[in-house]
């Protein structure tokens, strides 16, 4: 028998908290899950109400609204749903990034990123919804430094609860990106597209997506994991999809 029955067992504890991380990126994604579920319809309903005038159009938007990366010929298609308050969604860029700059730089894959409004709750002035107007508002003049200011633009990702990045900082990133068309800063302060972003996460939720990120290849849903550490994602699923999407 133990001379110390009170104290806690190092080994026990070691696993448990070994399994804890394990688990850890499963217990996020639940979190933006259910802080999605009460909070996205509100939002999304006082900004369309009274009105099915979405307004100003980008251009570069694909017939199902996102922006496209990549060669117009590439046999796989990458579509990623996200918005950019999301933590999760921060996480996923970090970890993907490099697999989808490849994939579009050698031609395996495109990406069409779907950047939607859904965390507007989770800021005190709508920075979901101004985070994703600035993402049409600068991938209109041009999408080849469009993944440099994704990357931007998550590392700076403010916390949920705040104000958000003021329409000062979004235009500065958008120049630190390369982005240096004068019509960017109006287009920003003026939250040119809001009605057309909130149409299309509107529209995204009536396809049953309930949660972001939500990633699909060539229209098949790819279900995330977390990698070995827990701390991340295991990028191997969609990798894989990627390459049998390409026939490789």
């Amino acid at each position: 028998m133990s001379k110390n029955p009170g104290r806690a067992n190092p080994v026990a504890a070691a696993a448990r908290a070994d399994r804890n991380r394990k688990i850890a990126i499963q217990v996020g994604v639940a979190a933006v899950l259910v802080a999605l579920v009460a909070a996205i319809g509100i939002g999304l309903a006082v900004r369309n109400s009274g009105s099915d005038d979405v307004g100003p159009v980008p251009a570069v938007a694909t017939d199902n609204g996102a922006i496209r990366i990549g060669q117009p010929d590439a046999k796989a298609t990458v579509r990623i749903v996200a918005d950019m308050q999301c933590p999760i969604c921060k996480q996923f860029e970090i970890d993907h990034a490099e697999l989808l700059n490849k994939s579009v730089s050698d031609g395996t894959a495109a990406v069409e990123y779907n950047i939607v409004g859904y965390l507007d709750k989770m800021s005190s002035t709508e920075y979901s919804t101004r985070a994703a107007n600035a993402s049409y508002c600068v991938a209109d003049t041009g999408t080849d430094n469009y993944q440099t200011w994704l990357k931007l633009m998550f590392e700076q990702q403010p916390p949920e609860g705040g104000a958000g990045l003021t329409d000062e900082q979004l235009i500065a990133i958008a120049q630190q990106a390369g982005y240096t068309d004068p019509t960017i800063a109006g287009c920003i302060t003026d939250r040119k597209f809001d009605g057309f972003v909130a149409a299309e996460s509107k529209d995204s939720l009536s396809e049953g997506i309930d949660g972001t990120p939500t990633v699909f290849v060539n229209g098949e849903q790819v279900k995330l994991t977390a990698n070995a550490t827990g701390q991340g994602f295991d990028t191997a699923p969609l990798a894989d999809a990627i390459q049998a999407a390409a026939g490789r």
